[in-house]
C-alpha cells in the first residue's frame, strides 16, 4: 500500500487508545480547575471535554482528529501539541496547563506528566467489554472533576432519549445484519464486532452486527479485504476518513466489484465517527446508522 496511507493507518492504530484497565486517577483539584487551560493528549478526552462544552487549551494531532473523529469540531484556537504518542513535552510545560487529560496506557507515562500539571486518565474499555458503560462513567468522572455535572447529566439524558427513539424508528426497517467497516488501504479493512462501542449501541437498538469474527481489546480487527467476500447477506456501512483516493482505487478492482454487498447495491459510505470515543461518538453513530439503514 502507499506509504502515506500506511503511515496514516499506523498513526490511527495508535487509534486504539489503551491496553490497560487501571482505575481512574486524578489530583484532588475538584471544580477549582481552570477549564480554559486543559490540555488533552488523546482524542477520547478531547471528545469528553467538548461534550461538556469545554474547549481544550491544547490538543495532540489536531489534523488527525479532524480526519478520523471529525465531530465534535475542534476550534481553530486549540494549540497543537504534536503526536499523541510523543507530544511536545517542552511546549506542554511552557503552556502551564491546569489539567492534562490522557488515555490509560497510551502516550507519555503519568510520571512524565506529574511535574507539569495534575493529570486524569480515561479508559476506552475497563475490562468489562462494555465501552458504552465506560463512556458514561468517564464523562461523569470528568464532569465532577471540572465542575460540569449538570452538563454531563444533560448529555447522558440526551443519549438515553436518542437510543430509545432510534430503536423505535428502526423497528421493521433492518432487513439484514449490518457490517461496519473502514477502509485502510487497497488490501485491508478495519471491521467492528465484540467489545466495540458500535456493537454496544447496536445491541441497545436491537440491530444485528454482521462481523462475528475475531476482535482485539478495542472491539476491532484488521482483515484482508478478500475476507469481506464472506459477508453474503449484509448491508455494509463504511466510515470515511479522508480516504477518498484509496476508496476510488479499491472500487475499481474486480475483487471489490465482486463483493456480494457491492453487487447488490448495499454498500454505503458514511461520515467519520471515532471508533474509540465516548457518548458523543455513540450518539453520532446512532444518527448515522439510522440514516444509513434508511438509505440501504
Amino acid at each position: 500500500m502507499p506509504d502515506s496511507l500506511r503511515r496514516r493507518f499506523l498513526t490511527a492504530l495508535a487509534l486504539s487508545p489503551m491496553m490497560f484497565s487501571l482505575p481512574l486517577r486524578a489530583a484532588a483539584q475538584g471544580a477549582s480547575v481552570d477549564i480554559t487551560r486543559i490540555a488533552a493528549l488523546e482524542w477520547l478526552p478531547v471528545e469528553l471535554l467538548l461534550t461538556l462544552g469545554v474547549t481544550p487549551y491544547a490538543v495532540a494531532e489536531i489534523q488527525g482528529y479532524r480526519a478520523w473523529v471529525a465531530d465534535p469540531i475542534i476550534p481553530d484556537s486549540c494549540i497543537e501539541l504534536g503526536l499523541r504518542t510523543e507530544p511536545n513535552m517542552e511546549l506542554l510545560t511552557e503552556l502551564r496547563p491546569s489539567l492534562i487529560l490522557h488515555s490509560q496506557g497510551y502516550g507519555p507515562a503519568k510520571s512524565m506528566l506529574t511535574p507539569i500539571a495534575p493529570s486524569l486518565a480515561f479508559p476506552f474499555n475497563d475490562g468489562r467489554g462494555k465501552p458504552l458503560l465506560t463512556a458514561r462513567t468517564s464523562l461523569m468522572t470528568l464532569a465532577q472533576h471540572i465542575g460540569r455535572v449538570a452538563q454531563a447529566e444533560q448529555q447522558l439524558a440526551a443519549l438515553d432519549k436518542l437510543l430509545s427513539q432510534t430503536r423505535q424508528q428502526l423497528v421493521g426497517r433492518v432487513k439484514r445484519p449490518i457490517l461496519l467497516m473502514s477502509l485502510l488501504d487497497e488490501q485491508h479493512a478495519l471491521v467492528f464486532g465484540h467489545g466495540s462501542l458500535f456493537l454496544d449501541v447496536m445491541q441497545e437498538l436491537a440491530v444485528p452486527n454482521a462481523w462475528q469474527g475475531e476482535t482485539n481489546f478495542w472491539g476491532s480487527a484488521v482483515i484482508g479485504i478478500e475476507r469481506l467476500a464472506e459477508m453474503q447477506d449484509v448491508d455494509a456501512l463504511c466510515f470515511a476518513h479522508s480516504d477518498e483516493l484509496a476508496m476510488q482505487r479499491v472500487s475499481q478492482t474486480p475483487l471489490w466489484q465482486a463483493m456480494p454487498f457491492v453487487r447488490s447495491g448495499r454498500f454505503k459510505r458514511i461520515p467519520a465517527v471515532w471508533f474509540y470515543g465516548g457518548i458523543w461518538s455513540a450518539m453520532r453513530f446512532c444518527h448515522l446508522l439510522n440514516q444509513g439503514v434508511a438509505a440501504a
